[in-house]
């Protein structure tokens, strides 16, 4: 294996049961890649552990020189806590930890990229709105802002279209589009099989176990979604979904 980041014989296990279990493959640096499978299948989990947020219980994640600031990771909406009081603006500013860190004062320049980002994703003039006040669509275009700001080589979003509206969906495919073309490595997981197909040219389909991955057209397959799907129901019926799994 040779691509940017490189999974070998990788078992996730929460409370010594496999939530994503001896899974070998690599993402090629550019690729574009959806992760995609049944609920409780083990994308989120295999994503976090691409990230480091979790460990492997065999295996190895190969990140080939990767650091922390070469990956920009979004997580699940539902992982953000909306509570806490900041505006817009700030949040968006997160993403520039990577060049100022944790403490350090933003100077104009670096509110002028706030701004220039916060345009970029349809959001022009929100930058004092508290964060609580927001849609879920225009949550997501921020945090799609502070991505921006990161300005990482490798991408991680997870479930990035869930609970959001059509329109803002579009638009942030767009942004996704173009950092394909830039030459990022971009991996997300997704549920929305046609929007995988129309805008995803990798998948990669896992029940916790990998069932292909490759060329979307050539991975989702019908064999392939009925094992998928097999597998699942397997679970359901012994009751085998690991506590605290998420997808």
């Amino acid at each position: 294996m040779s691509g940017i980041i490189d999974i070998a014989d990788l078992t996730v296990a929460y409370d010594r049961r496999p939530a994503v279990h001896h899974v070998t493959g690599s993402f090629a640096r550019g690729s574009l890649t959806a992760i995609v499978g049944p609920n409780g299948a083990g994308k989120s989990t295999l994503i976090k552990t691409i990230v480091g947020l979790m460990h492997p219980s065999t295996g190895r994640v190969e990140r080939h020189g990767l650091g922390r600031r070469d990956i920009a990771y979004l997580p699940q909406q539902a992982d953000i806590d909306r509570s806490f009081p900041i505006n817009v603006a700030d949040t968006v500013a997160l993403g520039l930890w990577n060049e100022t860190g944790l403490w350090g004062a933003i100077k104009p320049k670096g509110w002028n990229r706030v701004a220039d980002a916060l345009a970029h994703v349809g959001l022009e003039g929100f930058g004092h709105h508290p964060i609580a006040a927001l849609s879920a669509g225009q949550f997501q275009r921020v945090l799609f802002a502070r991505l921006l700001l990161q300005d990482a080589p490798v991408i991680l979003l997870d479930e990035p279209f869930a609970a959001i509206d059509e329109r803002t969906t579009t638009d942030l495919l767009a942004i996704i589009q173009h950092w394909h073309e830039a030459g990022r490595t971009v991996i997300a997981v997704l549920h929305d099989m046609e929007q995988v197909r129309h805008h995803f040219p990798q998948t990669l389909l896992l029940a916790r176990e990998l069932i292909g991955w490759g060329p979307t057209s050539q991975v989702l397959t019908d064999d392939a979604l009925h094992r998928a799907r097999a597998l699942a129901q397997g679970w359901t019926n012994s009751h085998n979904h690991p506590a605290g799994h998420a997808a």
